[in-house]
């Protein structure tokens, strides 16, 4: 199995909610750029189903949208996507599988890999934060690339400290 990238979208404040972050062309198109990289998708049921209530509409046409959300929507479409899920059992978007076995032991060492974060410049104040309800230890990253954009985001990419 290649290398998991986690990937998402944190304001100054540490809030991962999505609907808080900047969505522009920019940062559309940085991560259609990481998903170009990227083999398949890993995701928990939760993402899954936020994700399958709107990108496949878009994908189709069915939704009005800019160029650069329908590109990504049209290249999450083509990609596996792999399900991690202990209450569903039926996952009928395009290209969607159902992961079984022992999760915990191989999507836990799958995650100590690589770590994307685009952080917006924005203080949310609110919503779910990034590791709200801890971790077992202290996990210390190398920075690998730093990218800011236009729009004052910043694409961090770093990795396990070794």
């Amino acid at each position: 199995m290649g290398l998991l990238t986690f990937s998402l979208n944190v304001t100054l404040d540490g809030c991962v909610d999505h609907r808080v972050g900047i969505a522009d062309d920019e940062t559309n198109a940085f991560f259609t750029g990481l998903m170009d990289e990227a083999e398949a998708m890993l995701w928990g049921r939760v993402t899954y189903e936020l994700m399958e209530a709107y990108w496949p509409v878009v994908a189709r046409g069915d939704e009005e949208a800019p160029p650069s959300l329908r590109e990504w929507a049209v290249t999450l479409e083509a990609k596996p996507k792999y399900v991690v899920s202990s209450t569903r059992k039926d996952f009928p978007w395009n290209n969607s599988h159902h992961v079984t076995g022992d999760l915990r032991t191989s999507v836990q060492a799958l995650k100590e890999a690589t770590y994307t974060f685009l952080v917006h410049p924005r203080i949310a104040g609110h919503g779910p934060t990034l590791y709200q309800t801890g971790l077992p230890a202290t996990r210390a990253l190398e920075l690998v690339s730093a990218r800011p954009m236009r729009n004052g985001a910043v694409a961090m990419h770093y990795r396990r400290a070794r």
